[in-house]
């Protein structure tokens, strides 16, 4: 088993590049822990909370105690399977805002600022607004990866809108184009009424080609010989095998599995290393630090009218939503029912959006337990840009062992202050006239919820993560020393090794993490075929005119 180019991880990323590498001709061999995507807890819109919660398709992964959450562990979903967690996510499509692409050209990842970044978001994307306005300029054409828009038929996905309006906010036809801020309606990675994972747009026609295979195996660690990546370790039934490199070793295994990859390597923090007598061959002390993620909660009211997705939470009507999926990939079952978005300034005096909003037209958790009584709607928000930081580290020398996780959620007292700005604006939201049809109570947090130390008391007790784990694997500039890959995604210190994830991201960026993933694999590729990045674009995002004195 050998390949010019073994990318360990059929993920966001990983399938991106296995596409892209392909195309121009290399060999390309992926390895996958996971397995088939097939069948309809997948592939069905929504369905989105089965496979999230299915041994089979996750890694089952949660964090150790979390100090400043009461000691909560949370669950740390990632995809075992092909597509990676884009196949168990909920195909929410954001690209990030500009300004978070500047921010990582101006940390030391040169050569990623927006107008770097945008041409790649252009080439991936096959835009579809299903007649419901936007910013084609801005958009992609004829990419792979089809993005589509919610029919968006429920009333309530207007009132969220409006109501957004009414209280002073700005409204966007399209937070993917040229104007991020605002309320309007979100956009999914759904086509022709299926998951469109990165297993769907890329991997599929990728291994169409004789040049790209893709093996089912459990990456161990990287073979290093003489300072150079020659090849992954892999268990393969039972047994332990090495898939060789002729080139080079691409890790996209994830903001938790590559540095966990790395460090049994021998590439890492050394004290850690030699803790557990691995043998270290780069120190590098941020691999698997700069750990970071999304907190949200979810804002629930209970509806006056019977308008919710609530009447069909029985078997009957589920039965008819999937049949009707099945047979003509039509219907409820074609859609997240993520809908309406929003992107908010929680306070004058921010550039561009902190706060994150997905509207839904039911009152549920994520893991599909209705948490709330009959009919009701909800908002999930929370801060985009917490400065409080975690790390990956090693439980054990053993490489089938699961990592130990550790986020330090809302270990810095800003997060406390935007959290509670966050769960006021909101109130603030739904309290607009066009809600009055609607909104009956508060469900959660409710209404008795209303001092500091309430709020507070509220978050430490609800906020769930948003999923979006990355930065452990920080790409910047060789003489920093917590970088780990260069801006071409090289290990520092390491030659013929790279890293394409999420965990290379120096910050997070606002909102969901997919669509930033996969443009990373995409502008990898051309890094490792030694291609000139394709020319900046000159666009200018647009930026609230008064950020500096008004919040909205």
């Amino acid at each position: 088993m050998e390949a010019d180019y073994v990318i360990v991880g059929a993920g966001s990323a990983g399938c991106a590049m296995a596409y892209r590498l392909g195309e121009a001709g290399e060999s390309v061999l992926v390895i996958e822990h996971g397995g088939s995507d097939a069948g309809p807890f997948i592939q069905m819109p929504a369905a989105l909370s089965y496979p999230m919660n299915m041994k089979r398709y996750d890694w089952g992964l949660e964090s150790e105690p979390e100090p400043h959450l009461g000691g909560r562990r949370l669950v740390v979903p990632r995809g075992k399977v092909i597509g990676g967690s884009s196949s168990i996510n909920g195909m929410v499509y954001v690209r990030g805002h500009a300004m978070d692409f500047d921010h990582w050209r101006d940390s030391g990842a040169d050569g990623w600022g927006y107008a770097d970044v945008l041409p790649y978001y252009r080439r991936m994307e096959t835009w579809h607004d299903g007649g419901h306005g936007g910013d084609s300029y801005w958009r992609g054409t004829d990419g792979p990866l089809h993005v589509s828009r919610g029919p968006r038929e429920n009333p309530l996905f207007e009132a969220f809108v409006a109501a957004g309006k009414q209280a002073g906010y700005e409204a966007t036809d399209d937070y993917n184009g040229q104007k991020q801020e605002g309320f309007g309606p979100m956009e999914q990675t759904v086509w022709n009424g299926r998951r469109w994972s990165a297993a769907n747009a890329y991997l599929r026609p990728a291994l169409k080609r004789a040049n790209v295979g893709l093996t089912r195996a459990l990456a161990r660690r990287v073979v290093i010989e003489e300072g150079r990546a020659v090849g992954v370790e892999v268990k393969r039934g039972g047994r332990i095998e090495v898939i060789r490199a002729r080139r080079e070793v691409i890790l996209a295994a994830s903001s938790i599995n590559s540095p966990k990859i790395l460090m049994h390597s021998g590439i890492g923090p050394a004290a850690h290393l030699a803790e557990h007598g691995i043998e270290v061959l780069a120190d590098r002390p941020g691999v698997g630090g700069n750990l970071q993620d999304h907190l949200e909660v979810y804002m629930q009211m209970a509806s006056k009218q019977p308008i919710t997705l609530y009447k069909h939470w029985n078997l009957v009507s589920k039965a008819l939503i999937g049949a009707q999926w099945l047979f003509f990939k039509r219907g409820m079952g074609a859609s997240n029912q993520f809908e309406s978005a929003a992107f908010i300034r929680s306070k004058a005096g921010i550039a561009y959006p902190d706060i994150q909003y997905h509207f839904l037209p039911i009152a549920v958790r994520y893991d599909g337990k209705v948490a709330a009584e009959g009919h009701g709607f909800q908002a999930h928000v929370g801060p985009m840009r917490s400065k409080s930081r975690g790390r990956v580290s090693l439980k054990s020398s053993d490489p089938d062992a699961a990592p130990k996780i550790v986020f330090n959620y809302m270990s810095h007292p800003e997060d406390w202050e935007e959290w509670r700005r966050c769960v006021r604006l909101t109130r603030e939201i739904f309290a607009q006239d066009a809600f009055a049809p609607f909104v009956k109570h508060e469900i959660q947090p409710g209404a008795d919820v209303q001092s500091d130390d309430e709020i507070d008391g509220f978050v430490r007790e609800h906020a769930e993560s948003a999923y979006h784990p990355c930065g452990t694997c920080k790409m910047g500039r060789a003489d920093d020393p917590d970088a780990v890959v260069d801006p071409q995604g090289r290990v520092i210190g390491v030659g013929g090794l790279r890293v394409a994830d999420s965990s290379i991201f120096p910050r997070i960026t606002n909102g969901n993490l997919n669509a930033p993933s996969i443009m990373v694999g995409e502008k990898m590729a051309d890094h490792v075929l030694g291609r000139d990045p394709i020319a900046p674009s000159n666009d200018q995002p647009w930026v609230h005119p008064d950020w500096e004195t008004a919040q909205r």
